[in-house]
């Protein structure tokens, strides 16, 4: 793996918050969404053709659930999201009776649970983790967090990854598929010493983790022990997220955000807030749908 290598801008999205990018192996496109701006996009690689439907509320992340539909993590709850018509219909609430948090980084399991970390506005230990079955039935899986993100499974299904943004530590827990039990947390990366922040993550087939890095320019690859393995560096400093796709999984999409950086910072990375892609030899993982395996 070469980590001198420049991602290519595939798409000039100038992106307040882009997030939560999901490949669909079926349709082979990326989804992924501008939490700010309020939208859940579709991006198709072979076309470089972006289109988006606007939301109502801010969306923070994705499942895929079937060919027109995704569901959307909003605020305080998810929805069906019919991409074709932009109709929304609610599916559960989550936390509404807690103001100053809101859903935050989400992911979906081999089994087709869905995984819904929540944060807190004022970075407080009071945010969340929450685990909703194919059955409607919600479970609390974690608390005390501060910003639940960067969330993902090894390729044995034995470990689960969760990141907590402020405290620049990716946890790893043991993991039981059958159940969707989590247990014996450890942290396994402590970035305390680094001046940024690990945000979302992807693993790889070889039971590596790729974490971006919030005010770092950087995307880092870990190794299954937490060892720093090398660096994709950026032209922009807020890298929000990544995930592996295009026909053979070897492609790493990366999202960007430009939110909250002056007139001065975007003048020196005017990129902010695009879509990047990075052609890597390491194969990703498949993204799970929602619903009864």
């Amino acid at each position: 793996m070469d980590y001198h290598s420049c991602p290519q801008n595939v798409l000039s999205a100038r992106a307040r918050l882009g997030e939560g990018p999901i490949w669909d192996n079926q349709r082979q496109v990326l989804y992924w969404v501008d939490i700010y701006n309020r939208r859940v996009h579709t991006f198709d690689p072979a076309t470089a053709e972006d289109l988006f439907v606007e939301i109502d509320t801010v969306v923070s992340g994705l499942f895929i659930a079937d060919e027109h539909q995704v569901i959307i993590a909003q605020e305080h709850g998810l929805s069906f999201l019919n991409l074709q018509t932009g109709s929304v219909k609610p599916l559960v609430s989550v936390e509404k009776d807690k103001p100053n948090n809101r859903l935050n980084d989400v992911r979906c399991d081999r089994k087709g649970r869905l995984w819904i970390g929540t944060m807190n506005n004022h970075e407080q230990p009071e945010a969340n983790l929450y685990r909703y079955d194919p059955d409607g039935s919600l479970h609390p899986m974690e608390t005390r967090l501060t910003i639940s993100n960067g969330l993902g499974w090894s390729p044995n299904q034995k470990t689960f990854y969760l990141t907590d943004t402020p405290r620049k530590t990716i946890y790893a827990y043991e993991f039981d598929l059958e159940t969707g039990k989590i247990s014996a947390r450890r942290p396994l990366i402590n970035l305390t010493h680094e001046p940024f922040y690990p945000d979302g993550l992807t693993l790889d087939s070889e039971g590596c983790i790729w974490s971006a890095m919030w005010n770092g320019w950087c995307v880092i690859r870990f190794d299954p022990d937490g060892k720093e393995m090398g660096r994709i560096q950026l032209p922009v400093p807020l890298v929000t997220s990544c995930t592996f796709g295009g026909a053979d999984l070897t492609d790493l999409f990366i999202t960007t955000g430009s939110a909250g950086l002056s007139q001065a910072e975007l003048k020196q990375s005017y990129e902010a807030g695009d879509l990047f892609c990075l052609n890597t030899d390491v194969k990703g993982l498949p993204s799970d749908r929602y619903g009864p395996s």
